[in-house]
C-alpha cells in the first residue's frame, strides 16, 4: 500500500497525478462533497447558534468507506481539492467523515495539473483555511434558511413548489425588472438626413448634424422638411421615399454641392482585455458561440480535466476555470512574449499585467488561461470536439491578446457645409486601422447592437474643396427599449452589482429555466413568466430587504470578511436572521392575502374572472368561481406549443401498425405522442428534444445500427446521464457501447451552428 494518500475532487485528475507523483502516493477522487445538510429538513439548529448537522449522503457512502479504509492504511493523508471555498470546505468535511485532524491534515492545491505544479504543491503544502470553510458555511447556511423559510411561505400564498433563493430571486427580480421598463416604454421619434457625396469617382455618404454650430436634433417629419428645403427652392421636389419606412427623398434633378470647412485626423488606441475570469469567459461564449453559461462550465470543465492524447500522460489544457483573478503568472507571461514574437513580429508584444478591479474578488487564482501556450489550436483539432476546440480557442487567443500592443486606429472627420446652407455641418467618419496590434489576433465581442457606419472609404479631400450630392433621403426611426437580458449580459449584471459569484452563476441561471421562472427564446432572450411577476411582487412587498441589490453585495461581503477571519459566521447568520428574515416571515403569514394569477379576462360561461390554475399536468387556466363553474382552457403558450408539435408528428404512421397514426397527447409530464386508437393501442412515443432528432438523423431514420462483433441488432437508449447504443432487447442482452465520438462532434457542430443562427 502507498504511504500517501491524496484525494482529489474529480477522478479524471486521478491517474496523471499519480504519474506525477510516483509509486508512493496514491490518488483517489471524493467525487466532490461528499456530506451535506439532508433534503426535506432544515436541519440547522437556530437556537443552538446556528449549528448544522451533516450527513454522508446515500450515494457517497460507499466512496466514504473506501476512503476510510485507505486512510487507515496511509501514513499521510493529503487533501488536494480545488482552491476555493467550496474546496477548502470539501477537504473539511473530508476530515470530519474520515477521522483525521483538520489541523495536521497536509493540505495541496494547483491551479493547472501540470507536472511542475503538483510537485511545487507536495513541497510546499500547507493546513486546511478553516476561515474560508467557515465562510462556505455562511453561504451554505444562510441559502438554506432562505429557501426551507421562504419558499413555504409562497406554497401558502401563491402555491405549492414554488422556491425562493437569496440570489436567485434578485436574478429573477433583474428580469423581470428589465421587462415591465420594456412594458413601460414609449419609443420617441427622429429623423436622420444623409446624403450620398461624389468626389473625383469616389462615393461616400454624409449625415446632417448641426446649424450653427450647434447639435441639431430633428424630432419629426416636419423638421426634415425644413432642412431638407433649405437645400433648395422648389418644396414639391420634396417626395415620399419609396422604401416600407416613413422616408423622404429629395428629388430635384440639379446638383448640390458641399463644401468641406474642417478635416480631422486623429489617432486613438485600442487596449486589449484582460485575460478570461470565470465571469467574463462565460460572457464571450454565449456572445461569440450562443453557448449557455452552464454549457461553458461544462465545456471548460472538460478543458481543466484534460483530454488523452494517446500518450502515457493526460493532457491538461487550461487552468482552473473558476476564478475571479486576471493575473498571470511570470512563466505564463514569458511563453506568451515567444508565441507572440514567434507567430507575428517583436513590435506585436507588449508585457502586461492586470488587476482585478472588483473589490469583492475572493480568489487567489491565475486568470483562466492554457497550461501550455504552445498548444495551439490548430495542433488539438483532431483531439478536441467542435465545442472543446472553440473554448480552447477563445481563451489561447484571449491569452496572447493581452500581452500584445494596442491596436492604433485612426479616425478621419469630414465636415460638410452646403453651398445653399453654410450654416449647416454634414459630418462623415471613417477608421482606418493603422497598427492592428492586439486585433490581428483578437477582437471582443459586445452585447450591444451597434449601428453599421455605412459612411464608405473617405477619399482624400482638401479644405474648401468641393463634393457633388447625388442623392438626399430622409428617414424616420424610433428609439428602441432596451434589450433583454442575455445569459451574457445577465452575468455581467449580477457581477456588476455584487450579486453571488461566478461560480454561483451557471446553476443560478439553469436553476430560475428549470423552475419556469423565466424563458429563454429566439434561443437567446430571457423573458420572465408570468409566474416570475407573480412571485417578485410577492416578496418585493414583503421580503424587499433580501431583494434589495445593495443588500445582497453587502451579504457577499460579509462572506468576505468571515473569510478573512474578522466576523463568525454565526454572529452573521444571526444579524441575518433576527434583522431581516424572521420578522418579514411573520408579516408575511399575518399580513399577506393568498394571491391569485389573474388572466385578465372574463370566463365566457359565467362571467366571473379567469385565473391561472395548476396542476400535476402544467399550467391551465381556470374560472374563479369554481367549483360552481367549470370552465377550464389551455393558456395561449400552450395551444401554440401544442399546435407546433400537432403540425411536425400528427399524421404519420403509427410504428405499432400502419392502419394508425400518431397524435399528441398531454399527460401529466407534459405531451407524448400516442397512436391514434390510444389506449386500446397501447404504443406510445417520446418527443425528442434538439439534440436527440440530430442524433436521429445522424445515425439513421430508424435508429438502427449493427454490432460489429456480434452482428447484434443496436438501437439508441437514454441513461440519466446521456444516450447510449445498446443491443434492441438490452438490458436482457447486455451489448451496449458509447456513441462514437465523430457522432457527438457532428452534433454539437450542428447545435453550435443553430446556436449562431439564431444569435
Amino acid at each position: 500500500m502507498a504511504k500517501n494518500l491524496v484525494i482529489v475532487e474529480s477522478p479524471a485528475k486521478g491517474k496523471t497525478i499519480e504519474k506525477f507523483l510516483g509509486p508512493d502516493y496514491k490518488v483517489v477522487a471524493s467525487m466532490g462533497h461528499i456530506r451535506d445538510l439532508p433534503q426535506k429538513s432544515l436541519w440547522i439548529d437556530i437556537e443552538n447558534w446556528f449549528t448544522p448537522e451533516y450527513n454522508i449522503s446515500e450515494d457517497k457512502e460507499k466512496t466514504v468507506n473506501n476512503l476510510k479504509k485507505l486512510a487507515k492504511s496511509a501514513s499521510q493523508v493529503w487533501i488536494a481539492t480545488d482552491e476555493d471555498r467550496e474546496g477548502e470546505a470539501i477537504g473539511w468535511h473530508l476530515c470530519h467523515a474520515l477521522n483525521i485532524d483538520p489541523a495536521t491534515t497536509k493540505r495541496i492545491a494547483f491551479h493547472e495539473i501540470t507536472k511542475s505544479a503538483i510537485q511545487k504543491a507536495i513541497e510546499n503544502p500547507k493546513t486546511l483555511d478553516l476561515k474560508l470553510v467557515d465562510a462556505q458555511q455562511a453561504r451554505r447556511l444562510l441559502d438554506r434558511l432562505v429557501w426551507y423559510k421562504v419558499s413555504p411561505v409562497l406554497w401558502k400564498k401563491i402555491r405549492k413548489w414554488l422556491s425562493a433563493g437569496r440570489v436567485q430571486s434578485v436574478a429573477v427580480k433583474l428580469i423581470v425588472e428589465k421587462e415591465r421598463e420594456i412594458q413601460n416604454f414609449k419609443p420617441v421619434e427622429s429623423w436622420k438626413i444623409s446624403v450620398k457625396l461624389v468626389f473625383e469617382g469616389s462615393s461616400f455618404s454624409a449625415v446632417f448634424s448641426k446649424v450653427d454650430g450647434k447639435v441639431k436634433k430633428l424630432k419629426s417629419k416636419q423638421d426634415a422638411q425644413k432642412i431638407l428645403a433649405t437645400l433648395i427652392n422648389d418644396i414639391t421636389a420634396i417626395k415620399e421615399g419609396k422604401t416600407k419606412k416613413d422616408t423622404l427623398e429629395l428629388s430635384h434633378k440639379s446638383s448640390l454641392w458641399f463644401e468641406l470647412i474642417e478635416s480631422i485626423k486623429k489617432d486613438s488606441k485600442r487596449s486589449p482585455g484582460a485575460p478570461f475570469t470565470t465571469s467574463t469567459l462565460q460572457q464571450e461564449g454565449a456572445r461569440k458561440f450562443g453557448f449557455g453559461v452552464k454549457q461553458t462550465m461544462m465545456v471548460a470543465q472538460k478543458l481543466y480535466e484534460g483530454i488523452d492524447l494517446g500518450s502515457w500522460e493526460r493532457q491538461w489544457l487550461i487552468t482552473y476555470m473558476r476564478t475571479d483573478s486576471v493575473n498571470l503568472s511570470k512563466e505564463a507571461q514569458a511563453w506568451a512574449k515567444s508565441m507572440i514574437e514567434k507567430s507575428f513580429w517583436k513590435e506585436y508584444h507588449k508585457a502586461r499585467s492586470f488587476t482585478t478591479k472588483s473589490a469583492w474578488a475572493q480568489e487567489a487564482h491565475e486568470a483562466i488561461r492554457p497550461t501550455d501556450l504552445s498548444r495551439t489550436p490548430e495542433s488539438l483539432k483532431w483531439d478536441l470536439d467542435a465545442q472543446q476546440l472553440k473554448l480552447y480557442t477563445l481563451i489561447w487567443k484571449r491569452t496572447l491578446a493581452s500581452q500584445m500592443q494596442e491596436a492604433i486606429v485612426e479616425v478621419t472627420t469630414y465636415n460638410f457645409a452646403p453651398e445653399s446652407a453654410k450654416n449647416q455641418t454634414w459630418v462623415s467618419k471613417w477608421e482606418v486601422i493603422k497598427f492592428d496590434g492586439f486585433m490581428k489576433l483578437y477582437i471582443e465581442g459586445t452585447d450591444d447592437e451597434e449601428e453599421v457606419d455605412e459612411s464608405g472609404m473617405l477619399p482624400a479631400i482638401a479644405e474648401w474643396q468641393v463634393a457633388k450630392g447625388t442623392e438626399i433621403l430622409a428617414t424616420q426611426a424610433y428609439s428602441r427599449p432596451p434589450a433583454r437580458y442575455t445569459e451574457a449580459s445577465l452575468v455581467k449584471k449580477l457581477e456588476w452589482e455584487g450579486i453571488g459569484r461566478p461560480s454561483t452563476y451557471a446553476p443560478t441561471i439553469s436553476t430560475i429555466i428549470d423552475r419556469w421562472y423565466v424563458e429563454k427564446k429566439d434561443r437567446k432572450y430571457l423573458h420572465p413568466t408570468e409566474t416570475a411577476f407573480t412571485v417578485t411582487d410577492f416578496l418585493q412587498e414583503y421580503f424587499s430587504q433580501m431583494l434589495e441589490y445593495s443588500f445582497t453585495k453587502s451579504v457577499e461581503e460579509e462572506f468576505d470578511i468571515i473569510a478573512e477571519g474578522k466576523l463568525e459566521y454565526p454572529t452573521m447568520l444571526q444579524k441575518f436572521w433576527e434583522g431581516t428574515l424572521k420578522k418579514s416571515i411573520e408579516d408575511a403569514g399575518e399580513k399577506a392575502e393568498k394571491v391569485v394569477e389573474l388572466v385578465g379576462k372574463k370566463c365566457p360561461t359565467c362571467g366571473e374572472e379567469l385565473v391561472f390554475k395548476f396542476s400535476k399536468a402544467g399550467k391551465f387556466i381556470g374560472c374563479s368561481g369554481y367549483p360552481e363553474c367549470k370552465h377550464i382552457e389551455q393558456p395561449e403558450e400552450e395551444k401554440n406549443m401544442l399546435d407546433a408539435l400537432k403540425a411536425k408528428y400528427e399524421w404519420k404512421p403509427c410504428p405499432d401498425g400502419i392502419e394508425w397514426t400518431v397524435v399528441v397527447k398531454t399527460g401529466r409530464y407534459g405531451p407524448f405522442l400516442a397512436s391514434s386508437e390510444y389506449p386500446a393501442v397501447k404504443w406510445i412515443g417520446k418527443i425528442k428534444n434538439e439534440k436527440e432528432e440530430i442524433l436521429e438523423e445522424l445515425l439513421g431514420a430508424a435508429w438502427l445500427l449493427i454490432d460489429e462483433e456480434t452482428g447484434e441488432e443496436m438501437v439508441v437508449k437514454n441513461s440519466r446521464r446521456w444516450p447510449f447504443l445498446a443491443a434492441k432487447n438490452y438490458p436482457e442482452v447486455k451489448i451496449a457501447k458509447n456513441i462514437p465520438k465523430e457522432i457527438w462532434t457532428q452534433v454539437n457542430e450542428r447545435l453550435a451552428e443553430k446556436d449562431q443562427e439564431a444569435a
